[in-house]
């Protein structure tokens, strides 16, 4: 016989910051696809959560309870008294491995506790079979999910967008032309592929008969006359903030839901987009996409390393363009999604 759903479940992490939360996301969903009437509470152990600021609004109906700065998970004299005095959980999921803050975590009033610490050492559940840790984060916390629930997770539980974000993307990118966007940032340059490999992409999608759809953030400034060079492209976010659209990571999300297909370097923009549940061609080189690469509906990695160097400049446009085009082909289309 099943065990009964929790009814409160307790997550604990250390912080986060706007690229953990975006990088979570997947996690979150696949939690609440598993307990869609268990109450949520994110316990942000040694520092702040994104969660209760920036990304608040895309938490919502995902997390009941954000608890911040909580002061949880660190000293030795924790263990000689309980964090959350009063509180009781059906479910806590450690998602953090160092063993002191795993056995403080353990004085949680609780039910069933599950943490990764030790290779499972002291949870309560375990994975079923040989447990081999994943490369990346987003990967092991599914684990945790599915170590909990006992059947695999399934992180597509509903975004919900505030209807200002989606009223505007409908006026940014109105019915229908097929749109396919291009995120040529990322946090370090070395991770962008050329912007001029970019710049003729568009190109290429503009004489197929697409629109190329540029997703330029505030520090690539610089290249918004390149962008804009390519014919018949789209600089949205640009276009948005010269309509008094607020610039969010909503808005990036909620764009996202317009294209048929996009194109990211290993970025913040390509967790957002992944967010949206576009469908992705992920470039990487300096970073390793086994750890770093979005969880998404569909997504084509491809690796400098497969074409000769690990630096950006070796992934060809032609390659690009390929895997753009198959996932263009008619029947990789979601017409609901266009």
């Amino acid at each position: 016989m099943a065990a009964p759903a929790p009814r409160t479940v307790c997550v604990y992490v250390g912080l986060d910051l706007v690229g953990d939360g975006l990088m979570k996301l997947p996690f979150l969903r696949a939690l609440r696809a598993a307990w869609p009437a268990a109450r949520v509470t994110w316990l942000a152990g040694k520092g702040p959560s994104v969660f209760a600021h920036a990304l608040a609004p895309l938490a919502h109906g995902l997390i009941d309870e954000v608890i911040e700065d909580a002061g949880i998970g660190s000293r030795w004299s924790e263990l000689l008294g309980r964090p959350l005095a009063g509180r009781r959980f059906d479910l806590v999921i450690d998602t953090q491995r160092r063993v002191l803050t795993t056995l403080i975590l353990k004085r949680l009033d609780h039910d069933v506790f599950v943490s990764g610490a030790a290779g499972f050492l002291l949870s309560d559940n375990r994975p079923r079979a040989r447990y081999a840790k994943p490369k990346a984060m987003v990967r092991q916390m599914l684990d945790l999910i599915e170590v909990a629930a006992g059947e695999p997770p399934r992180p597509d539980a509903p975004l919900r967008l505030e209807a200002s974000c989606t009223d505007a993307v409908a006026r940014l990118l109105p019915d229908g032309p097929v749109y396919v966007g291009l995120a040529p940032g990322a946090g370090g340059r070395h991770k962008c592929w050329p912007l001029d490999r970019f710049v003729e992409l568009a190109r290429r999608i503009a004489a197929g008969g697409r629109v190329p759809v540029f997703i330029l953030g505030p520090g690539e400034a610089e290249w918004i006359e390149p962008c804009r060079a390519a014919p018949g492209a789209r600089l949205v976010l640009q276009d948005a903030a010269a309509q008094g659209i607020a610039v969010t990571p909503m808005l990036t999300i909620a764009l996202a839901r317009r294209l048929a297909v996009a194109i990211a370097n290993d970025s913040g923009a390509g967790h957002m987009l992944a967010a949206g549940d576009a469908k992705l061609v992920s470039l990487f080189g300096p970073t390793a996409p086994e750890k770093f690469a979005p969880v998404t509906r569909r997504l084509t990695v491809l690796r400098a390393q497969d074409f000769g160097s690990g630096g950006m400049e070796a992934i060809p446009v032609e390659a690009v363009e390929r895997a753009t085009n198959e996932i263009l082909r008619p029947q990789s289309l979601d017409a609901s999604k266009l």
